[in-house]
């Protein structure tokens, strides 16, 4: 593990402009390309294409970061990965399904029927690529540049406000799904990072949090319709179960991941893994 480290606006500036042609671009283009040649074969789904940018954006990564900023990829280092994985899949994992529960116990969800063997397939593939891929891109560029620059507190509110922002793309975006995945996910996943300093731990939570919701109970993954083990049904107020864009804006997650980002931070600050916010530098 590397420490955080200092580093004056005008050397993060230079090194974010390189992200676009280096890491954004890449990325991006192999999305587009790889779903226009599974539509021109015929091949319906998100699968291919999420699992090649998540490759790409793996490759682009490790290359940017030694091109760039001349030192070793420390947020993929081998050593220990196994185990962060396993710890942030296992919290992403009992986090969702806790959720779950307190909605089952509130009457406001159901199970409805069951998927199929392709759709828990599909659900895992496309969690594990989105999960690898937005952790690259907001914890590994943008929390760690904003740290770097004005310190984490500032990094840890910019950053989680802009990944809440990004799932304005999202199908059935509401204004309270916004707000909750900035202030669940976006807080959560950099604390979980900040504790680390590395990309397995939020990575693991991340893609497990996205695959318990979808591909084991079926409910909405930020506003896109999932199923998976079974086809879930969610009933009651908004506020309880998020409404159509599904349990990531409901008050029990947001409370639930706030509660358990509090508890990492203070665990990377008596780590002395955080840095204090000073005024930025030239």
């Amino acid at each position: 593990m590397l420490p955080p480290e200092r580093v004056p606006v005008r050397v993060v500036l230079r090194r974010l402009a390189w992200t676009a042609p280096l890491l954004i671009l890449p990325i991006v283009a192999t999305g587009v390309a790889v779903s226009w040649l599974t539509g021109k074969l015929g091949l319906d789904g998100p699968l291919p294409a999420a699992l090649t940018s998540a490759v790409v954006a793996v490759l682009a990564y490790r290359q940017y970061v030694r091109r760039v900023e001349a030192r070793p990829v420390a947020e993929f280092w081998a050593r220990g990965a196994v185990r962060e994985i396993t710890a942030g899949a296992l919290l992403g994992g009992v986090l969702f399904a806790t959720v779950i529960a307190v909605l089952a116990l509130a009457g406001s969800y159901t199970i409805a029927g069951r998927g199929s063997a392709t759709d828990v397939v599909t659900a895992l593939g496309t969690s594990v690529a989105a999960a690898v891929t937005e952790e690259i891109v907001f914890r590994g560029i943008v929390f760690r540049f904003l740290e770097s620059a004005a310190g984490s507190t500032v990094a840890l509110g910019v950053s989680a406000a802009l990944f809440g922002a990004l799932h304005f793309l999202s199908p059935n975006a509401t204004v309270l799904g916004l707000v909750a995945v900035a202030l669940e996910a976006g807080v959560l996943l950099a604390c979980a990072y900040a504790l680390t300093r590395r990309l397995w731990l939020p990575i693991g939570l991340h893609a497990a949090w996205n695959f318990v919701q979808g591909g084991i109970f079926g409910v909405a993954v930020s506003g896109t319709r999932a199923q998976g083990v079974f086809v879930g049904s969610l009933s009651g107020p908004e506020w309880l179960t998020g409404g159509i864009f599904g349990p990531e804006a409901s008050l029990v997650s947001v409370v639930l991941c706030l509660a358990v980002a509090a508890t990492l931070w203070r665990q990377a600050r008596r780590a002395g893994h955080l840095l204090p916010r000073t005024s930025p530098r030239t």
